[in-house]
């Protein structure tokens, strides 16, 4: 006959285990951080490449003073991506790894695809503002439907994801409204806040 305790520990495991199988757990803190990494130096290399020096951190993102080559900056904010979305998988695949687990499994299917939606019609606006000349709107965008997307996907993964999501929704709302500051706006939600986030996921779940 079991006791309480046995009873309460193998609903614990059970629980666990049906955790595992209904959630992304492989997502690591590590991928966070150097996703904040990239953008960062992203966005310093944009306003070097792209804004007159003495405008300051005003009108970083306002189509008026917009110099560069917009190919180029196209092509940088690209490799950002890949960098990110490559060391999320790398990092994500080590984990799974030591876990034992499958890294594309069905949880990991269910959460890509609730991401790929929002960021898909989130790109493409982002695309119709820039042939449009609304560049003043596409840090804004960006905030919002990264957003949106980190909180279709926290459903499966870490609950913590929530949180982010909904700060990146905030920054994208206070952008549309100060678009002068669109680029430095970018850069605290793409960049600062996916470090902080990053560290405290590391700390939390992998040290």
């Amino acid at each position: 006959m079991k006791t309480e305790q046995e009873y309460i520990k193998d609903l614990s495991e059970i629980r666990a285990m049906m955790e595992r199988t209904s959630k992304f757990m492989s997502l690591s803190g590590l991928s966070g951080i150097m996703a904040g990494v990239y953008a960062l130096v992203g966005a310093y290399v944009v306003y070097r490449l792209s804004y007159s020096t003495e405008e300051g951190l005003e009108n970083t993102l306002n189509g008026k003073i917009l110099f560069g080559d917009a190919a180029e900056i196209l092509l940088l904010a690209l490799a950002v991506l890949v960098l990110a979305l490559g060391t999320a998988v790398l990092l994500s695949w080590q984990k799974s790894r030591k876990s034992g687990e499958k890294l594309w499994n069905s949880a990991a299917r269910r959460l890509a695809f609730n991401m790929a939606i929002p960021l898909l019609a989130g790109g493409i606006i982002m695309f119709i503002f820039f042939f449009r000349g609304l560049e003043e709107f596409i840090a804004p965008v960006t905030l919002v439907f990264y957003g949106m997307a980190l909180f279709n996907a926290s459903k499966f993964t870490f609950a913590e994801l929530r949180s982010l999501a909904l700060l990146e929704i905030v920054l994208g709302l206070i952008s549309f409204y100060f678009t002068d500051y669109g680029l430095l706006l970018w850069a605290l939600g793409f960049g600062l806040l996916h470090i902080l986030y990053g560290i405290y996921m590391h700390l939390k779940y992998e040290k």
